[in-house]
């Protein structure tokens, strides 16, 4: 009898490919995975090279706002993220670090399950990060903290 992993509708992610099969999947399966993740990656690099030529330091860009910072006049977790993007993409780290230092640390965590994520896809498996209930807490409580100091600072 198969493993639970090699059953069809088996697992969080949906359908688990065995590793030997992997290698045996045809290209368009293998996209039905690996899509998503290229989908992302393409968004995100067609948003890098709009920010490119646009300055949210400067007033009148068209670029998108905080809807809590509109409303409350307070900074959530990510203000500044779209200032730090344009500053990472322009080399000048110092100026991402204040616009928003805590989503700047998080990069290279995103960066690593982004990878995990597009290399399980390429494989031909299904992949969503292991969260569970504790990660999730720890998640929203660090945002909620960087959110008060921010605010307080």
């Amino acid at each position: 009898m198969p493993s639970a992993a090699s059953r069809p509708g088996s697992g969080r992610g949906g359908f688990a490919v065995p590793a030997s099969w992997a290698a045996r999947l045809p290209l368009l399966a293998r996209l039905r995975f690996a899509g998503p993740p290229l989908a992302v990656a393409a968004g995100g690099l067609a948003g890098a090279a709009y920010l490119w030529t646009r300055n949210p330091h400067l007033p009148g860009q068209a670029l998108p706002f905080c809807p809590w910072r509109r409303i409350t006049g307070l900074d959530c977790p990510g203000c500044g993220g779209t200032r730090m993007t344009y500053d990472l993409l322009h080399g000048d780290l110092a100026a991402a670090w204040h616009d928003n230092a805590a989503l700047l640390l998080s990069l290279p965590l995103v960066a690593l399950l982004y990878l995990t994520w597009l290399r399980h896809g390429l494989a031909g498996r299904s992949w969503r990060p292991p969260l569970e209930r504790r990660g999730t807490a720890v998640l929203l409580g660090v945002a909620v903290a960087w959110t008060v100091l921010r605010n307080l600072l």
